[in-house]
């Protein structure tokens, strides 16, 4: 451990044992550990002579290895950084920008024009500029000098409940203490090659990224497009010998929906992590088929915890409708639940909010206390002293052997026909429906009505019989329908958003037929 915990020291650390290694590749491009830090010495000086310290700078980019040089440029300049997705429709983008109120604003010729139509034209700076610069070592050594653990690395926006976005900032220390437990928990190490599938914007992104910068493993940046395509994307993951997946649930069910494991497995995987979402066991029973040699881990934890708080080795094959757990705390974390009035809740089977304690908590959202002092509150963990918590808008239980299982958001528990319901759990009936391959549930408020789409090779109504046969009626969808695809949001999540218009609109075209009648 060195003295000051910032994430810049474990850069050079890695760099001096292995700076002729790659660091960070994708389809186009490359880097070695020693192109990485020079590179972004040289983007760390140009930004610093054009941010002050402690200020952020939005990165308007596609993924590449030239964008993981810059955002760590950021972190040289003793800034922070905030990858923006070029996918953010304009009207967002503004929002975002407008929240961050940086003096830059760092583009490439894709992205510029975007920039400009959000009102930010004269602050963008082109990424090959600020990389072409020459390094100024005095400049950032006198910048290191004065940087803490405590100094943010990144913010990363998520969806803000009154409709401005909000900015999770994370530390230094947060980062290295979370992904120092990581590495270590789970054997990574410079032998590895760890294959990116999520967005920098996205915090999956994060364990993938530091991972490699902690260890010394070969960062494999996989292009987006390619998950569209599923033979292609497995001849990348075999092609680029890619030994640990950290994805998003959805990019596996992805693979396995559409039996891009029947086309190719890539055997040198030897890890497979996945959060986001419930994972299907049906989905997951085909990847372990695939690999069978291969570890299987549910991890757990919103943006606002670094990261994840639990995990859960996934031991064995589980069946249609039984839940994965979430599984234990990290080390250095305490995960527990609380009740609607405030207590802790200890004994199994009973659901209560999840919260987290302890190591690597977000600082808080970036220019808004008052969003950051509701959700990071000051509790006695345990009955002991008072600690800053995060409560995470999760539900959850404890199973009989004590492993915390996910049960889904407060915000999807809805009240129907007298009963308190979970979509989640609707949905994990449906998903155990044979031939089900994913599912998403909807709530239609206006008509109190539950709405289930669905992919797979099986007709609406077998899907009702079987459901029938296994749950209570009033958690059967009134509605069922059969979708070709599961849309996903920017962060690889199942877009509810977009099935809650589609139920409206068929709710919508059944009323002017009957008033047609």
């Amino acid at each position: 451990m060195t003295e000051r915990y910032t994430i810049l020291e474990y850069l050079e650390r890695t760099q001096r044992r292995f700076g002729e290694r790659t660091a960070v590749e994708d389809d186009r491009s490359s880097l070695t550990y020693s192109e990485l830090v020079t590179t972004a010495k040289r983007a760390g000086t140009a930004i610093a002579r054009r941010v002050p310290s402690g200020r952020p700078v939005p990165v308007l980019m596609e993924k590449s290895p030239r964008m993981l040089a810059v955002m760590l440029g950021a972190a040289y300049a003793g800034c922070f950084y905030v990858p923006v997705s070029p996918d953010n429709p304009p009207g967002r983008l503004e929002k975002i920008l407008r929240v961050l109120d940086s003096p830059l604003v760092v583009t490439e010729e894709e992205t510029a024009g975007m920039c400009r139509d959000a009102g930010f034209g004269e602050r963008a700076l082109d990424a090959g500029k600020l990389t072409e610069c020459e390094a100024d070592e005095d400049l950032l050594a006198g910048i290191r000098t004065g940087m803490k653990e405590t100094d943010i690395l990144y913010a990363l926006f998520t969806s803000g409940s009154t409709g401005v976005p909000k900015a999770v900032a994370v530390s230094h220390g947060a980062v290295v203490r979370f992904i120092g437990h990581f590495t270590e928990l789970f054997g990574i190490t410079e032998q590895d090659c760890i294959g990116n599938q999520a967005p920098f914007d996205f915090d999956v992104s994060v364990k993938d990224i530091y991972s490699g910068i902690l260890t010394g493993a070969r960062i494999s940046l996989i292009p987006k497009t390619y998950f569209a395509t599923p033979p292609r994307l497995l001849d990348y993951l075999c092609g680029r010998r890619v030994t640990v997946l950290i994805w998003a649930v959805s990019a596996l069910t992805l693979v396995s929906a559409l039996k891009g494991l029947d086309y190719r497995v890539p055997k040198d995987v030897r890890m497979v992590m996945f959060s986001g979402e419930a994972m299907p066991p049906g989905q997951l029973r085909l990847w372990q088929a695939a690999l069978p040699e291969a570890e299987f881990i549910n991890l757990y934890g919103p943006t606002e915890v670094t990261c994840n708080c639990t995990y859960y080795r996934v031991g064995r094959v589980f069946s249609d409708g039984e839940k994965i757990p979430a599984g234990r705390a990290f080390p250095g974390r305490t995960v527990f639940l609380m009740d609607e009035d405030g207590h802790e809740i200890a004994q199994p089977g009973r659901t209560g909010e999840i919260c987290a304690a302890g190591e690597s908590l977000a600082s808080g959202y970036y220019r808004d206390r008052e969003q950051t002092e509701k959700k990071f509150i000051r509790f006695p963990v345990h009955g002991g002293g008072m600690q800053r918590v995060y409560r995470t808008g999760d539900l959850g239980y404890y199973d009989a052997s004590g492993e915390l299982v996910f049960a889904g958001r407060k915000d999807f528990q809805i009240k129907h026909m007298g009963h308190r319901i979970e979509l989640e759990e609707v949905e994990s009936a449906m998903n155990a429906v044979p031939g089900v391959t994913k599912s998403c549930c909807v709530f239609d408020r206006k008509q109190n009505r539950i709405c289930g789409f669905y992919m797979g090779n099986v007709t609406g109504s077998q899907v009702r019989r079987y459901m029938k046969e296994r749950v209570p009626v009033y958690m059967v969808p009134s509605g069922i329908r059969q979708v070709a695809a599961m849309p996903l949001t920017k962060n690889g999540k199942t877009d509810r958003e977009y099935f809650l218009r589609l139920a409206v609109q068929a709710r919508q075209e059944n009323d002017r037929g009957k008033e047609k009648i």
